[in-house]
């Protein structure tokens, strides 16, 4: 039966007669100016313990109880506790063991940065059985603005398409210093960018500035079918010059990146549980999947699958599973860096060549350590976990070799602090909830900023949850993070809502902290009224960001230049009402957001079982200005 039109959305005044937009007319929806009837349905939150994003944005997402998982350690570490190691070998400094080791201990393993070349998107924003973000306690909302109360209101008239991750746009501007972390993805080339007047943003940014910034509806992927579960995962998108690429329903799909046409098709036994953020320079990547469809006596199988995946030739190169004893594990995540793949979860983990899945080295747990995550990118990193479960446990921050796995560096956190999430791995940059005092469900109270090569903690920057509003799972996902982006030596996070210039009007900024001084540089960004910007990723020594738009405007992408702030827009999406409807059914803080050549792809990292006949619903939606 058809849904009750939806109530006003972000920043829209009560409709007496003042100039409201109306429901859009009839019409199929193809270009901005011909919605189809109804606009795009959203998909309706997922059932309690499924995957996918939060039931209430902006609120943060609902986060499971914190507590150990399978094979946590019982003892504490001796004081020269060794980590990894190579078989029978005992390192002072901590390492990694040759496969074929069996970890006698069950142990585990998401924005960091990007690589230099393909942007791409990993894990949703909301811990499902399979490892994206298992989440501590609920530590309370976000404060409520206006606008919040609004967004609310609209969430239970039309589901909003949400999840993961990462997610999120992190991608390197191209001498790996530049790195990001938020809702975009891992795909393209340094300089890619579109062609057209206008020339670049900015010195070092290879995004140009189109002669019309006007977009358009380029296509819309439809949401795949769900029979047998309420829902599934869909986590998982990456651009490269030739392909835009989703997940789907057990299958990773390419597609033209200007036309949409499909170009490639990899069946899949079960649905993607985890994705890689990160791709290398030709564009290989790596997923975590089920080994069979859930059914309705069987909803889960367990996420045992990890395969690297060629974007370029639209094929699965390998599939593995990682044994402990003879039992296959779920992995919570995976990540790349270099030629490595490297996956985990708290029941142990693996590394393999991305070209060939060759075993290249395993996480050594040992009776009071084990790894709690991977980051990858640049650099990797792992977060390892030591102590015993009800004591002050403490975690240890390596940047490990990826090849080997032999430990490079590292920082240890101060003890108590339970669980922290990769932002960048170089330069590496670490964001946690000490002492559960974000108080707003994000994650984040602090970000440390640490010197690779020495493990040295260069600074400590605090950054309050009722004043900043980047979001982290590292309960699992140890790289899930959004809405905040890592360049030129600074961190750049958005403020919280508040109250604009006109009459229910909300708005925020970024601001730019020093990584060696952990100070505020007195850069700003301002969104403008209505608006709220957050960062997507860098762009050389620029930072792309996507701004929300306010009830009667389309949401723009705009470049800000490293040095001056000064802002540009690239893109600028239809105010047409069925077209910002659907594009703010998939926000930042839940939907997986990459940019590139002036096209904007926004995607949904779950699909659900339709509750109605005509419930019409949508997997991506990508806007372009050409």
């Amino acid at each position: 039966m058809s849904q009750p039109p939806p109530p006003p959305p972000p920043n829209e005044p009560p409709k007496d007669g003042s100039g409201a937009p109306q429901d859009p007319p009839p019409g199929g929806f193809g270009a901005p100016q011909d919605p189809p009837p109804g606009g795009f349905g959203a998909p309706q939150a997922p059932p309690p313990g499924g995957f996918g994003a939060p039931q209430a944005p902006p609120q943060a997402p609902p986060q499971p109880p914190q507590g150990p998982g399978y094979g946590y350690p019982q003892t504490p570490p001796p004081p020269s506790q060794p980590g990894y190691g190579h078989p029978g070998q005992q390192p002072a400094q901590p390492g990694y063991g040759y496969p074929g080791q069996q970890p006698a201990q069950p142990g585990y393993g998401y924005p960091g940065q990007q690589p230099a070349q393909p942007y791409g998107y990993g894990y949703p924003q909301q811990p499902p059985t399979y490892p994206m973000q298992p989440q501590a306690a609920p530590g309370g909302g976000r404060k409520i603005s206006a606008q919040a109360l609004i967004i609310v209101a609209a969430v239970v008239a039309v589901a909003l398409i949400i999840g993961g991750g990462v997610w999120y746009s992190s991608s390197g501007g191209g001498d790996g210093k530049n790195n990001s972390a938020g809702s975009g993805g891992t795909g393209g080339k340094k300089d890619k960018g579109g062609s057209g007047g206008g020339g670049t943003t900015g010195s070092n940014g290879g995004e140009k500035v189109p002669a019309d910034t006007s977009s358009k509806v380029l296509f819309q992927v439809p949401a795949p079918s769900v029979t047998a579960s309420s829902s599934v995962t869909t986590v998982g998108s990456w651009l490269t010059d030739k392909v835009y690429a989703k997940s789907g329903n057990a299958e990773v799909v390419g597609y033209d990146p200007g036309s949409g046409a499909k170009l490639w098709t990899i069946k899949l036994p079960g649905p993607v549980c985890s994705a890689s953020r990160h791709a290398t320079d030709a564009g290989r990547t790596a997923i975590v999947y089920e080994p069979a469809m859930p059914t309705k006596s069987q909803p889960s199988h367990g996420c045992s699958e990890v395969a690297a995946l060629d974007l370029a030739a639209g094929k699965e190169l390998w599939a593995k599973s990682v044994k402990s004893g003879d039992q296959k594990i779920s992995l919570d995540n995976v990540t790349v860096s270099a030629n490595t793949v490297a996956t985990g979860s708290t029941s142990g983990g693996a590394a393999f060549d991305i070209s060939t899945g060759k075993a290249l080295w395993t996480p050594k747990p040992t009776d009071s350590c084990y790894d709690a995550g991977y980051a990858g990118g640049t650099k990797l990193v792992a977060v390892r976990k030591c102590g015993a479960y009800g004591s002050a446990r403490q975690l240890h921050i390596q940047t490990i070799d990826p090849a080997s796995g032999k430990v490079i560096s590292e920082y240890k956190m101060s003890p108590g602090i339970e669980y922290a999430s990769v932002v960048s791995t170089d330069p590496l940059v670490v964001a946690a909830d000490v002492g559960d005092t974000a108080g707003d469900g994000s994650g984040i109270s602090d970000f440390f900023s640490i010197d690779n090569k020495t493990g040295r903690l260069r600074t400590r920057i605090s950054a309050p949850g009722k004043t900043y509003a980047a979001k982290c799972d590292g309960i699992s996902k140890t790289e899930a993070c959004t809405m905040l982006a890592v360049g030129n030596d600074r961190l750049y996070i958005p403020t919280e809502e508040h109250d604009g210039t006109g009459q229910y009007s909300q708005t925020n900024e970024i601001v730019a902290f020093d990584l060696g001084t952990g100070k505020q540089t007195g850069q700003r960004a301002n969104a403008g009224d209505g608006y709220t910007i957050s960062p997507l990723r860098m762009d050389g020594a620029d930072i792309l960001a996507y701004k929300r738009p306010p009830y009667d405007k389309g949401g723009q992408v705009v470049s800000i230049d490293g040095t001056t702030f000064k802002e540009t827009k690239l893109l600028e999406n239809p105010a047409t009402r069925s077209v910002r409807d659907a594009e703010t059914s998939m926000l930042p803080d839940y939907a997986e957001i990459l940019y590139g050549d002036g096209r904007l792809y926004m995607s949904a990292v779950y699909a659900h079982k339709p509750t109605s006949s005509d419930e019409k619903e949508y997997l991506a939606i990508v806007f372009g200005t050409r």
